[in-house]
């Protein structure tokens, strides 16, 4: 039989003027492609579908003062922009290596920085959890810089198939790595209504986490599973209606965010990795090393807050940021997804 040309997919066509869901925004989906579009969604102060709009460049490469010949690690990769700012630092000479958990996006990205000109000969991908910082270390280290962004890259939260936010129809997934572990939607199915409010509590400081779990306890024991993000939403709506209507919907918004950042954490067992992290941090670094870490939420900061403080007293690092460092009034304008994000610092003894 003939070899036969693959049929032409024609993309999925909107209603009215502007796509409207995660599949139809085929211009967003190819920032490479479509850059006049790209830069008018960001212009608005959006982030585009296809794209993660990195935060604190500036500040992080005025801290980490980059050296052409150095080696760095940026362990938490994503869609690779710190990493591209750093390798551009390195003016030709020296290397980074990449580490992020999530197989689908770190291809994509290592992908995407070839074709920025920067081969394997610049840099290095690897599909690992940056918990085993040290494995890395002892195979490519030690480092002059590492980077962590502890936030989840805006290309998977914005993907519905993702399940990461309540703002789209999808699974109940919440996986950084899909291949690996269970959804969040199977936690829910197996959590008892005491550990599913203690893991509001303590992962999001959720205010009505008693509410909330009580009414997806409820679900589940009458056999009313939460397999998708809008079930789950439904059900914090449930336990929410008790809040006077004029200021419902703000609430409902702010704790169904609170709710998925719980169940994230919990599934991605976020702070015991994090822990491990800063753990091993400066055995990865080169004296006088340098590590900037992006936290955005309280407990990610508290945790490493403490952790470099304790190195500190034990003289383990020289010297470490007193108060944290925040995104600029205009790049949270540009990129609303900056301003729960602070910036703290190390400095290897």
């Amino acid at each position: 039989m003939e070899n036969q040309e693959p049929k032409h997919k024609r993309r999925v066509r909107y209603k009215g003027t502007h796509p409207r869901s995660y599949k139809e925004k085929y211009k967003e989906l190819q920032p490479e492609k479509y850059r006049d579009t790209v830069e008018k969604v960001i212009k608005k102060g959006s982030t585009p579908a296809g794209m993660h709009i990195s935060i604190c460049v500036k500040e992080i490469l005025d801290f980490l003062q980059i050296q052409p010949g150095q080696k760095g690690l940026d362990a938490t990769l994503g869609y690779g922009g710190h990493t591209l700012e750093m390798l551009k630092c390195l003016q030709g000479k020296g290397h980074i290596y990449g580490l992020d958990v999530d197989p689908i996006e770190s291809e994509k990205t290592r992908q995407r920085l070839e074709k920025a000109g920067f081969g394997p000969d610049m840099v290095t991908v690897k599909l690992l959890n940056f918990a085993y910082i040290d494995q890395v270390a002892k195979e490519a280290g030690p480092f002059d810089f590492i980077l962590a962004d502890l936030g989840v890259s805006s290309m998977q939260i914005d993907n519905p198939d993702r399940g990461f936010s309540y703002k789209f129809e999808g699974p109940l997934d919440l996986r950084l790595n899909p291949e690996q572990g269970i959804s969040a939607a199977e936690r829910l199915r197996t959590i008892s209504q005491e550990e599913l409010q203690g893991m509001l509590e303590e992962n999001s400081d959720e205010p009505y986490a008693q509410e909330i779990s009580k009414v997806i306890a409820d679900k589940i024991r009458k056999g009313q599973e939460i397999q998708t993000t809008t079930q789950l939403k439904q059900a914090i709506e449930e336990a929410l209606h008790f809040i006077p209507e004029a200021e419902r919907k703000e609430t409902v918004k702010k704790t169904c965010q609170r709710t998925f950042q719980a169940l994230r954490i919990d599934i991605n067992n976020e702070f015991e990795v994090l822990y491990q992290f800063m753990e091993k941090l400066p055995y990865a670094l080169k004296e006088g090393g340098r590590a900037a870490i992006l936290t955005f939420h309280s407990g990610e900061d508290r945790l490493v807050k403490k952790s470099m403080k304790q190195y500190l007293k034990e003289g383990v690092y020289s010297s470490i940021s007193t108060e944290v460092i925040r995104p600029s009034a205009e790049e949270c304008a540009r990129n609303s997804r900056a301003r729960s994000t602070k910036m703290r610092w190390a400095v290897k003894a």
